[in-house]
């Protein structure tokens, strides 16, 4: 999909290639859902790299669980319109999904088509295959400790269109907070529920 008819005004520019390059369903965070995410987000020619760590009281059984319910992202991710899984086999998915990004006037859509290769309850590795990035490819790491689990995602991306620096990294960091703050709550809802029903 073509970004050229939203990039008349500056801030329709930022707001698709912010929504792109975290993705639409990112993993997410701690116990309390606005603290403890480490976000890093470096640019580096039109190349764009983003870091994220965060730690959750869930086994890796159960975040992974929220992470990869693709089919009921809608119902926890704000702005997604549609997440539905394509194709599945015992070691990959296909992710079909379309949401929009911005506010006001500024809000655009973006969708994207992903494959997901899965290694069960340690490694999700996404690469998307169609949509408006040169490239946009992350990977997402759950490492088990004794309080929970740890979780290290790396993405690179690279827009079809240029981003200023300074204003890009910021929107792309704000974006991946917010994005990481809904998916954990999910994550600590379903835990108190799965409390409540022992």
């Amino acid at each position: 999909m073509s970004l050229a008819p939203y990039c008349r005004g500056f801030p329709r520019c930022l707001a698709p290639i912010a929504f792109a390059l975290i993705g639409f369903l990112s993993p997410q965070v701690r116990a309390d859902p606005d603290q403890g995410i480490d976000v890093s987000v470096r640019m580096q020619g039109e190349e764009v790299f983003v870091d994220v760590t965060f730690h959750v009281p869930v086994t890796p059984q159960a975040a992974w669980a929220v992470m990869t319910d693709y089919d009921h992202a809608t119902e926890f991710i704000s702005k997604l319109e549609k997440s539905v899984i394509l194709s599945r086999t015992s070691d990959t998915l296909l992710v079909a999904q379309k949401g929009s990004m911005g506010w006001g006037p500024f809000s655009v859509l973006l969708e994207t088509v992903t494959e997901v290769h899965l290694i069960p309850y340690e490694m999700l590795r996404g690469r998307m295959v169609s949509g408006n990035m040169k490239k946009n490819e992350s990977t997402t790491r759950l490492i088990a400790d004794a309080t929970g689990t740890r979780v290290v995602y790396h993405l690179e991306s690279i827009p079809e269109v240029w981003i200023p620096p300074l204003i890009g990294r910021a929107m792309v960091e704000m974006e991946t907070r917010a994005r990481f703050k809904q998916l954990v709550e999910e994550i600590l809802r379903r835990k108190a529920l799965a409390e409540v029903k022992r």
